[in-house]
């Protein structure tokens, strides 16, 4: 954490309430207060920082990122080194203005990047190197596929030791959640684990044969204990109101990616988080034919966003809520800080631009309309600056 005093003028503060024109004064790497525009002071003190009239935001927080798993594997059978995959990525985290980063690595019993050996060791990685030296806040999300039996006492022994900060519950079977046709399903395998033919008959057939046996009631208790640790548990992919009723009775707080309205709006009237993808939002549509985002957003039964799969999408998805679908920009950027810090146990110390917190903070420009991180800051320390611009085109972007 930096030491000393930092003042930001001249910019444009997203707070939980609103906009203010102002300054910021930072004091060894936390945010000290708020100084209104007129009241911003002429002579300063310590290090000074013009906005040039940026929008200054809380850093993004993404609960739900497969960035490192790509970065480690971007193709089947092709794997890079993990402190290579680890550096690579945060460089790229900061330029898009992720400040807190939830590694979602799966443990499906799979092959590749989810096979749960390279699972274990991709997590010990994860921790000595944050540890030795890192950019941004790094914590581990971990997936559990709930099909793969074993693997649950490698969830209890990684929430025994402290070495996860969330856990996620999976049910990737065909014939439900995510992949309701069967051809959707195999084209998920053969995406994510390269496989076809023989072996992905074998790999289908093993599946159905897992989904018939699985142990509902060790995993209420692996919920329960990491509950009990202080871990936020969430669901993932629900589909039907029994589903949701059976997630919330394991003590679930967050539903991931619902799959339809239906569930959408049981799992908001029940009070659970729920978060939608950024690429879905963007793109405004599902890359499995599933629930708009936009849709679940506008009902006002999404208010939270993550990355899914793609980092790059979370500032364009929060200015385009603002820009196309009206909503105040306070509030769409609570979708990617406050409200997630909220549900995962975190706001006293990220998550908005308040007295006390710390200086995780993003210097947002807009060239034609498109937003683009002008600074990123982490505990008061500049971490990525990308030299300002300015443009002649008077083209919007979300137009």
């Amino acid at each position: 954490m930096i030491q000393g005093h930092i003042s930001i003028h001249n910019a444009k503060i997203i707070t939980p309430k609103g906009v203010v024109e102002g300054g910021l004064w930072i004091e060894d790497g936390r945010i000290a207060r708020i100084i209104p525009g007129e009241h911003q002071e002429t002579t300063v003190y310590g290090d000074s920082l013009d906005a040039n009239g940026c929008y200054v935001m809380p850093g993004m927080i993404d609960m739900h990122s497969d960035a490192l798993e790509k970065e480690i594997q971007p193709r089947p059978n092709t794997f890079f080194p993990l402190h290579m995959s680890f550096y690579e990525l945060e460089k790229k985290l900061a330029g898009c203005g992720v400040t807190t980063i939830y590694h979602s690595l799966s443990l499906a019993d799979g092959v590749g990047v989810r096979d749960d050996n390279m699972v274990i060791d991709v997590i010990e990685h994860i921790i000595k190197l944050r540890e030795e030296r890192a950019m941004i806040n790094h914590r581990v999300h971990l997936r559990y596929e709930v099909t793969n039996l074993p693997g649950i006492d490698t969830v209890r022994n990684l929430i025994d030791n402290r070495k996860i900060d969330l856990l996620s519950l999976m049910d990737h079977t065909p014939g439900q959640g995510q992949f309701t046709e069967k051809e959707s399903y195999e084209n998920y395998l053969v995406k994510t684990y390269g496989v076809r033919d023989e072996e992905l008959r074998i790999m289908i057939n093993k599946l159905k044969s897992d989904a018939k046996i699985i142990n509902w009631e060790r995993i209420r208790d692996i919920a329960q204990h990491a509950i009990g640790q202080g871990i936020v548990v969430a669901s993932h992919d629900d589909d039907t109101e029994a589903k949701i009723d059976q997630m919330i009775d394991y003590g679930v707080t967050i539903s991931e990616f619902p799959i339809n309205r239906t569930a959408a709006e049981y799992s908001y009237g029940h009070n659970l988080l729920v978060c939608v993808g950024s690429p879905n939002l963007v793109r405004g549509q599902s890359h499995s034919n599933n629930m708009r985002a936009v849709d679940a957003v506008k009902e006002g039964f999404a208010h939270a966003i993550c990355s899914d799969y793609l980092p790059s999408s979370m500032l364009p998805a929060v200015f385009m809520l603002h820009e196309v679908e009206n909503m105040p920009l306070h509030l769409a950027v609570a979708m990617v800080t406050s409200n997630l810090a909220a549900a995962l146990g975190i706001s006293d110390q990220v998550g908005s631009i308040e007295a006390g917190k710390l200086a995780n903070l993003l210097f947002v420009n807009l060239h034609n309309g498109y937003p683009l991180v002008q600074r990123t800051m982490v505990n008061g320390e500049t971490i990525y600056y990308a030299k300002p611009f300015h443009s002649q085109s008077s083209e919007q972007v979300y137009a």
